[in-house]
């Protein structure tokens, strides 16, 4: 059944008939910038980054919402996991091996998703694993470009602060990185979802369900918001402190 076909089924059937049939993978994407919002027809192109160490709910909570999120617009929407070093398998916080098929392309995305992992376990994989060694935080810092929204759950918050993003911006990560957070010049706030344009940020790990809703009424529209909280079975928890107008 292709997408449009689903959608006609969905009108007739509301959206609890849609349980099945989840994307599993995304398309080859233009490289230009593309205008963005619910009235945009260009594909919207989401890249999730992976790294040794990275938490399972981390990644696969605004993976789901996000491939999800194609059944309840006539848009496009184009989610993939990318590392850093390209093609490759790594291996999560909890064990669970993922194999990556692409490699970290900012200038092909409208949305980089950064999840967290490992902050607190400085001997192992993960984000302080990550800060040490370098590569991804300025890759994440030569990233930024009009049109790119930069979002992060939990402390790989912690990873957009390392690469001096958060610097001076609105932002919230797990409960027990708020402090460095706000030391490193983050602006910090105790919503669990932060939206400032250009950089969303969400609190400690299943708030990564709520930053992809945010996400999905931000460029889809609430009524795709309201379709996925549905089939989801989950309601969107907590106040989105927001700098600009938007659907809240």
């Amino acid at each position: 059944m292709n997408r449009r076909t689903l959608l006609r089924t969905a009108t007739a059937l509301g959206a609890a008939g849609l349980a099945t049939g989840f994307p599993t993978g995304a398309t080859a994407a233009p490289t230009t910038a593309a205008p963005s919002g619910p009235g945009s027809r260009h594909p919207l192109r989401v890249q999730v980054v992976l790294f040794e160490g990275v938490e399972e709910l981390d990644i696969a909570a605004p993976y789901e919402v996000l491939s999800a999120a194609d059944h309840f617009t006539d848009r496009d929407v184009e989610v993939r996991y990318v590392a850093l070093d390209g093609p490759r398998t790594i291996t999560a916080a909890y064990g669970t091996t993922l194999r990556v098929g692409h490699a970290l392309a900012p200038e092909e995305a409208d949305v980089l998703v950064v999840p967290g992992g490992g902050y607190a376990r400085r001997e192992a994989p993960g984000v302080w694993a990550e800060i040490q060694r370098g590569a991804l935080p300025r890759a994440l810092a030569e990233a930024r470009r009009p049109g790119l929204t930069l979002a992060a759950v939990c402390t790989g918050v912690m990873l957009l602060s390392a690469a001096g993003v958060t610097r001076g911006r609105p932002c919230t990560t797990h409960h027990k990185a708020r402090t460095d957070l706000e030391q490193q010049g983050g602006v910090l706030k105790k919503a669990r979802v932060v939206d400032d344009g250009d950089l969303v940020t969400a609190g400690g790990v299943t708030s990564g369900l709520d930053l992809a809703l945010r996400l999905v009424r931000r460029e889809l529209g609430v009524d795709a918001a309201l379709g996925l909280e549905t089939m989801l079975e989950y309601e969107a928890r907590g106040t989105v402190w927001t700098s600009g107008p938007g659907p809240s």
